[in-house]
Parts: C-alpha cells; structure tokens; sequence
C-alpha cells in the first residue's frame, strides 16, 4: 500500500508539472470534485493505482536504490572512516589534547573501537544493525549486479585473463598455470612456488597489499617533512625520518598542527604511552580485518566489497568504484605503486644504514645538486 502510494504521488506530481496548460483537466477545483459522482472518483483512484502500479514495473530499481543509499548510518561511517581520522579526527584530537592535556591522547586512540563498540551495544545500534538487515537484499542484489559489470571489465581488459601482459613479455615460458590472470597485478611471477595452493594466495595477495599500502605512506612520510624543510618551506627541526625519534626523545617537542599549537608528542608524553595509544588504536581496524567486513554491520555501516577492497562510505567516499572499467584498472595502478613504494622504502631503509643521511638528502647528492 505504501509503494503504490508512493507511485501515485510521484505519477500526480510528473502530470501536475508536465501539464500545465491542462491544469484544470488534471487538477479539478474544489466545486468540479464535489459535483463529480462516486463512481467518476472510483474510476479515478483506480486509474492513478493502474498508472502507480505501470511505474513500478518499469522502474524496478527505484526502491532499491532508494534502500541501498540510506542503509548505513552516517554516525558509523564518520567514526569508521580514515578520511575522517587524518582530517578532522587528529585536529579534533589537538582541540581535546589542548583542553584536558597530554592524559588524553590516550582516550583519543582508544575512541573508535570504544565508539562503535559502545554504539553496537545499545538500543541506537540494534535499529542501525537492523536496517542494513532489512536492505540486505537490495544491498545484496546491487553487490552482484557490481560484480558481474566488474568481471565484464577484466574480460575486456589488458591487465587480466590470459592475454594479459606477463613479466617476460612476449618470450615463450611456461608459466604457473594457478597464475590465472584472474587478480589485478597478476603477471605470472611465481618463481618459489609459493602461491601453489589458493589459499596460500589469497593469503599473500593480502600480505601484499597491507604491506604495499603502508609503504606508499611510508615513502611519503619520510621523504617530504625533509623535502619541505629542504626548499625553505617549514621549519621541523630534525627532518630525517631515522633521526626524528632519537630527536624527540631528548626535547620536549610540541607539534603544531593547523596552526593549533599544544600537542606534546614523545618527549612530553613519553615512548611508552605513545606505544600503548598505537597498539589500541591500530586493535580495532586489526580486529574488524581479522573478523571480516561484516563487523561493522552492528554499528549500521555496510560494506560493499570484500577484505582487501571493502569499499563503502568509509572506503570510498566518493564512489569511485562504482565505475567497473576504472575501478579494475585503479586496482592495477595501485598494486603497481604499491609494490614500487616496497622497493623504494627498502632502499630507503639501506641508504640511511650506510649514508647516515635522509633519502632527499641522497637523491640530491646523486644528482650532484648536493
């Protein structure tokens, strides 16, 4: 009753718009309705239902639409969010640290596993919990319907199946047949035979990943602090990314952030409160990785996707999954760069053993800019 409701009112607004010169024959006045008979009024009201009911069969996915968009909750996404986290969440955290001290950097780390779990656990989350569960089968509907357009796009692509490009190009070799061409990245490479069975691969897929991504971080995070003091543009006192421990540990350094002064970091607070503010912080994304995507279902956030690409409004803000050709070639670019930025960051690694220097610092001295 509700949908064809619904319908009728959406089919009454579309004629009240389109029809405008007619506006009378649609819209009868007040006088014209109470001089029309009951039977004309049934006639009507069954033709709006007819019209309402014609609608819904050719514009199926309407509701479904409707439910995917508002199934998870904009509180859960926010908090589940690392968008969030390294914008508003750490300035936040400096706003907090500023008003109640350094004691709270530890009730900062511990907010979003602390958050969602308390949100799961009264009330407020078992209706957020149950409306995904409600949706599930749009949600369900609209992941399969994703899937298919994305297998669709592997199969057309360069980068996938058995055509794909292989790391000795067009030399004849014999290649691991488990080697499908079915993951992005997959250029034959197995010389160890180490993903021989499916779920060894699936496991070091992941490995690879988790791995890959911090280093993309990685990289960045010790070449530019040193890059920037470098061209003049901040001043960070020690910017070598191998010394900055040793550094802080013997001041008492405070970090500004956004021009919001007052957060104290290591010399202030010391190494052990900020490994303990780590290891909580970093436990509850651990533990949703380990216990699978459906663990923020009771905190009415759905994600989409799978373990390495879950997608989602925390995940992808927005959407550009929802592009089967260019989420497939993304998935490529990204393992591409994140097996670049392993590479990298081992070499980072070896120069600061052996130059004692930071990584710009060694690239301007092979330029001879140094």
């Amino acid at each position: 009753v509700v949908v064809v409701v619904e319908r009728t009112r959406r089919t009454m607004h579309a004629r009240a718009v389109t029809c405008i010169p007619s506006i009378t024959r649609v819209w009868p006045s007040h006088r014209a309705r109470a001089r029309s008979s009951p039977r004309r009024r049934a006639a009507r009201v069954k033709s709006r239902a007819q019209d309402a009911e014609n609608d819904a069969e050719t514009n199926p996915n309407d509701d479904a639409n409707d439910d995917i968009s508002n199934a998870s909750s904009v509180l859960g996404d926010v908090i589940s969010s690392p968008l969030f986290y390294v914008t508003f969440g750490v300035a936040g955290g400096v706003i907090l640290v500023q008003k109640l001290g350094e004691n709270a950097a530890f009730a900062l780390s511990a907010f979003p596993i602390v958050g969602l779990t308390l949100i799961s656990k009264t009330d407020f989350g078992a209706k957020l919990q149950q409306n995904i569960e409600d949706k599930r089968p749009a949600l369900e509907a609209d992941k399969a319907r994703k899937e298919i357009e994305r297998a669709a796009a592997r199969a057309k692509s360069t980068f996938y199946g058995k055509d794909r490009v292989k790391f000795l190009g067009d030399v004849d070799f014999d290649y691991p047949a488990y080697l499908d061409g079915s993951l992005c990245g997959d250029v034959g490479f197995d010389p160890l035979g180490f993903s021989k069975d499916p779920k060894d691969l699936a496991k070091y897929r992941e490995f690879e990943l988790l791995h890959g991504r911090w280093a993309m971080l990685g990289v960045v995070g010790a070449a530019l602090p040193e890059f920037l003091q470098t061209l003049g543009v901040v001043e960070l006192g020690e910017p070598v990314w191998w010394k900055v421990g040793a550094w802080v540990m013997r001041s008492d350094i405070e970090l500004n952030y956004l021009g919001m002064s007052g957060f104290h970091i290591a010399g202030g607070s010391g190494i052990a409160i900020i490994a303990v503010c780590q290891l909580v912080l970093m436990g509850g994304p651990e533990y949703a990785r380990k216990v699978g995507i459906e663990s923020l279902v009771p905190v009415g956030v759905w994600l989409p996707g799978d373990a390495d690409y879950p997608g989602g409004a925390p995940f992808d803000p927005f959407k550009f999954s929802d592009n089967a050709d260019e989420f497939e070639k993304q998935k490529v670019m990204e393992i591409k760069h994140a097996r670049l930025a392993m590479v990298a960051m081992a070499g980072v690694f070896a120069q600061a053993f052996v130059t004692r220097s930071g990584c710009v610092e060694n690239v301007l001295q092979a330029l001879g800019a140094a």
